[in-house]
């Protein structure tokens, strides 16, 4: 049997059967039961694809079914023994294998505990200073399905720890410097104490991940969003967990990192996917209507702008029918617009107007006038549709915001603090040519608004479901009339819960849901120190529970961020706001952060610039802009893998393993080699400070800054 463990030879004296074989052991009982488990899972899913398909509850236990033991197949399929990242040793010698998953084998034996669970916690969080019971812990690091390096630490000094390596901290550290790809590295067995707490922290509230480049904040919000799903298994049924990332790039990169966690139910998106029109707004060019837009007030402006179109009438109308004369008065509008229960968006509460209309109407005829005859009298009078429609019309959302930015004395009604210049420089010529600016609004606007064909389904809907009751009420009476069995079975169809379980409620398709519309138990936002307050409304809209995880760097502000994160956030709608701070840089090596250092201090001079913990030996280099080529071709010669990334504002280079991103796109990534071109030209206000920090700090083991001739 091949062993687990694959060492090189220079590493022959930690190869050691002492030090390794009941690792190996143990690693190769959780091959097996790897294998044993995904063979069971996979039988019993095919025999809950071969039960016969029923219908109501039984059909819907057999889906969920299926569905369950899917996703346990997918997830069984996906790892080997590198399903366990390392263990534990107490100090009563007790051996704690922890895995990505729980794991036993088929006699109960437990083999790994989930790394998420309360006891795997020590093996994150123990610390020399608080060893939290253990004498030891070892990490594995992996390729290819073996173990081809790990690194013991030992907690207590004081006590007994045998099979221990003599070198702590070599696998580590060339973990943290191992070649890059476009898709984020495995680093959950490289979680620290800092990292891990956390994640662990408790999801009430809002809490902030506040840290520098390189410190593990992408890492922290994406294994918190499994974390919490474990720790709680109500936040699934509660809405789940939404993870809000910066650009396209960042969702790219990072799309393997849930699913390796065991989690593929989480949703991820950016701000641009939460309306259609995101995908082909532009930035909007003027700063100072950014400014604008990017207010609470201005999001605000949408409700009165709604409101506009919901003013009952203030005259009388007279309603003429085939069997009486009805008089409408204003009060009676204004009743009528009074009913729309709270939070019916404005398309959908028309039908609600209008059936408490029809009601007035119908309640002041004599009691032997038809209903049904009455109602459909009311939809063909014309003066009564007309004003109907004049005061509550149908509207459409992006029509809403177009319309403030095209008619000058409706936004200053709508935005009454607005001075005369302000809503001039808001009024454009195309008031549809959106702007990232505008999403905020479209969004409050869709959600205010509804869908406008909702009440045109429900009406279908409605008349396909009488219909069918009609018919079927036909068809039983038919087949009770016929009836003469002894047991009367068709008699007992009478019976009206029967009769309306015969009645197909899906005649008319209902659309699909949006699945980004929410609501979410908790969100994860990336990179949120760029949001403005106009953007977090969006996904306050989406989070009725306040339960928030915030990751960013008040330093990586593109338009500057001065303001402690809890009065921020507070003044936007979040509470019981929390920060952990993180400190340690894991990713940039020293010498890049001694250059970046000073770049940020410039423009923030509190910034939170994490100390590195390692050094490559390269120090930064710098040449000319016609160097580049040169400098690629060197690199990707001397290094068959890893990727580098060139970032300047108009860099293009297309080659293998050679990534071309602007400054803000680069954001959350991270690259072997980066390239600046000509920073010197991207400006030297804060935006353009923050972005040559952050295109710096992008850098694993080599930056080169090439500047202009």
């Amino acid at each position: 049997m091949t062993s687990p463990f694959a060492l090189p030879a220079t590493l022959s004296a930690k190869a050691d059967p002492a030090l390794v074989a009941q690792d190996a052991a143990h690693l190769a009982a959780v091959a097996d039961a790897l294998r044993a488990q995904l063979a069971d899972a996979r039988a019993r899913l095919d025999a809950a694809r071969r039960t016969p398909t029923r219908t109501g509850t039984a059909a819907l236990e057999r889906d969920q079914e299926v569905h369950r033991l899917t996703a346990r197949v997918r997830l069984l399929r996906r790892f080997g023994p590198d399903v366990c990242l390392g263990r534990t040793v107490a100090a009563d010698g007790t051996r704690t294998y922890v895995g990505r998953i729980g794991l036993t084998d088929l006699d109960g034996t437990r083999l790994l505990v989930d790394w998420r669970s309360p006891l795997a916690a020590p093996f994150f969080a123990a610390t020399v200073a608080q060893p939290l019971g253990l004498v030891s812990r070892r990490r594995y690091r992996w390729s290819g399905g073996r173990v081809v390096d790990y690194w013991d630490e030992v907690l207590t000094p004081d006590a007994h720890a045998d099979g221990v390596a003599p070198d702590d901290q070599s696998a580590f550290l060339a973990s943290l410097g191992e070649d890059r790809s476009d898709r984020m590295r495995d680093v959950l067995t490289t979680i620290a104490a800092d990292q891990d707490a956390a994640i662990r922290a408790d999801a009430r509230g809002t809490l902030v991940v506040d840290g520098g480049p390189g410190t593990g904040k992408t890492v922290v919000a994406l294994h918190r969003a499994a974390y919490l799903l474990h720790a709680d298994p109500h936040l699934a049924r509660r809405g789940g967990v939404l993870v809000v990332g910066p650009h396209r790039p960042y969702l790219d990169y990072v799309a393997d990192v849930l699913p390796s966690l065991g989690e593929d139910g989480v949703v991820t998106c950016t701000l641009r996917d939460l309306v259609p029109e995101g995908a082909d707004a532009r930035p909007e060019p003027d700063p100072r209507v950014a400014a604008l837009k990017s207010t609470v007030a201005m999001v605000g402006a949408v409700e009165p702008a709604v409101a506009f179109s919901e003013r009952p009438p203030t005259t009388d109308l007279v309603v003429e029918t085939p069997w009486a004369d009805v008089v409408l008065t204003a009060a009676d509008w204004a009743d009528a617009f009074a009913s729309v229960e709270p939070g019916t968006p404005h398309d959908e509460a028309r039908d609600q107007v209008w059936e408490t209309l029809a009601t007035l109407v119908i309640e002041r005829h004599d009691a032997d006038v038809p209903t049904a005859e009455l109602r459909r009298a009311l939809t063909r009078d014309r003066e009564l549709t007309r004003m109907f429609g004049r005061h509550w019309p149908l509207l459409d959302g992006p029509d809403v915001v177009a319309d403030l930015w095209s008619v000058p004395a409706y936004l200053q009604l709508c935005a009454p603090w607005l001075i005369p210049d302000e809503v001039r420089a808001l009024q454009r010529d195309d008031p549809h040519a959106w702007t990232d600016a505008d999403l905020p609004l479209l969004d409050a606007a869709r959600r205010r608004v509804g869908d406008p064909e909702a009440p045109r389904r429900a009406r279908e809907r409605d008349a396909a479901e009488a219909a069918d009751r009609e018919y079927m009420a036909d068809v039983v009476d038919y087949l009770a009339s016929n009836d003469d069995s002894e047991l009367g079975l068709m008699k007992s169809l009478a019976q009206g819960d029967l009769r309306d379980a015969l009645v197909d409620h899906e005649t008319v398709e209902r659309p699909a849901p949006d699945r980004l519309a929410g609501p979410f138990a908790h969100v994860v936002v990336d990179e949120a120190q760029e949001l403005t307050d106009a953007q977090w409304q969006m996904l306050l809209a989406r989070c009725p529970s306040r339960s928030f995880t915030v990751v960013g760097d008040r330093a990586q502000a593109r338009a500057g961020f001065v303001e402690p994160w809890a009065e921020r956030l507070t003044r936007v709608g979040l509470r019981d706001v929390d920060v952990a701070t993180l400190t340690v840089n894991y990713r940039t090596p020293a010498e890049v952060m001694a250059a970046a250092e000073p770049v940020i201090r410039a423009a923030v001079p509190d910034a939170n610039v994490p100390t590195s913990i390692r050094a490559t030996g390269a120090p930064v280099r710098h040449g000319a802009v016609a160097d580049l080529d040169a400098v690629l071709d060197t690199w990707l010669a001397a290094h068959a893998a890893g990727v580098a990334c060139v970032i300047g504002a108009d860099a293009t280079v297309e080659r293998d393993r050679v990534r071309s991103l602007t400054p803000t796109l680069a954001k959350g990534l991270e690259f072997d080699l980066v390239v600046l071109v000509d920073p010197g030209a991207w400006g030297d206000d804060v935006a353009a400070t923050v972005d040559r920090y952050v295109a710096m700090t992008r850098a694993t083991s080599e930056l080169v800054v090439l500047g202009a001739a």
